[in-house]
């Protein structure tokens, strides 16, 4: 009953602030607004650190971070924002999209999210970040029968659609990238260049579920380019395995400790977004019990 009280009593004091301010500075000054003012000073109480991102993010851009209630996933946003340059339009697209939910980054733990988004710049940025655990296809138009080189096919035809899921700053190198080693000749489905990353990026594209062989081509990938590909001031390529279904618990034991092969399901069709938060779920569930039985053993 006291808080109810109070809480009318509060909003009287703000409904007569909202007319004084406005009756002296003009417009801008309703009751909607001056809420919106309070929740950002109440989220970005550190006055500092809230000029400095003043210096990059508008007002708009605060407005619209204001509305995700999750601590870690408004820092990623923000952090995207100021990264790579997001208007307030992206930003909303993106989060319409579910980008932080889809990020390979949103599946670890937490005061390991918050280390990697801390370092995002404008100069630099995170693998985990930059990659996808799904990507979405549909632009290909491909039915439910296709094969690798359909596949292939499809999505080089329709390149720059395909960049524009990948997401910012990649550049397409080669289409079956030859790799020739003790007389044997090797194919990699696609090489890109991520410019903040500064390093190759290596995509290879299978049909149907992760298989633990795909993780040891991938490596004889890496290694060769590392050795006679890579320039003295790139760092080491990574590679990306995309698969057409998803078996999270294979990926996640397989890849827990691996920082350049990451793997990604595909999908042709777009899903509702329930998908990407149950597929995110099940991830930090799987890696959660990895954590707690490897504390066991210790």
């Amino acid at each position: 009953m006291e808080y109810r009280t109070y809480s009318a009593y509060g909003k009287k004091i703000l409904a007569t602030l909202s007319q004084r301010l406005t009756a002296r500075y003009g417009r801008g000054y309703t009751y909607s607004a001056l809420t919106r003012m309070m929740k950002v000073a109440r989220l970005y109480s550190d006055s500092e650190m809230f000029a400095m991102l003043s210096q990059t993010l508008s007002w708009s851009h605060f407005l619209e971070l204001i509305t995700i209630e999750d601590e870690t996933k408004r820092l990623f946003y923000q952090q995207m924002s100021i990264g790579d340059h997001w208007s307030v339009q992206q930003l909303r697209d993106k989060h319409d999209e579910m980008a932080y939910e889809r990020s390979l980054i949103a599946a670890k733990p937490d005061d390991e999210k918050v280390k990697k988004l801390e370092n995002i710049t404008v100069q630099q940025t995170e693998p985990d970040v930059v990659l996808k655990s799904s990507y979405v296809l549909n632009f290909l138009g491909l039915n439910d029968y296709y094969t690798e080189k359909e596949l292939e096919n499809a999505i080089a035809s329709q390149l720059e659609n395909f960049i524009l899921e990948l997401g910012q700053g990649f550049a397409f190198l080669e289409r079956q990238k030859r790799f020739t080693i003790d007389g044997t000749d090797y194919y990699l489905d696609l090489l890109f260049y991520h410019r903040k990353l500064k390093c190759l990026v290596a995509i290879d594209l299978k049909l149907g579920k992760f298989k633990p062989q795909y993780k040891g081509q991938m490596e004889l990938y890496l290694k060769y380019m590392q050795k006679y590909e890579m320039q003295p001031d790139e760092n080491p390529p990574i590679g990306l395995l995309l698969c057409s279904e998803g078996n999270t618990e294979h990926v996640e034991l397989m890849m827990l400790d691996e920082d350049r092969i990451k793997v990604a399901q595909y999908l042709t069709c777009l899903p509702d977004k329930q998908w990407f938060v149950d597929k995110l779920n099940r991830s930090i569930l799987i890696a959660k019990e990895y954590s707690n039985n490897e504390h066991q053993k210790d």
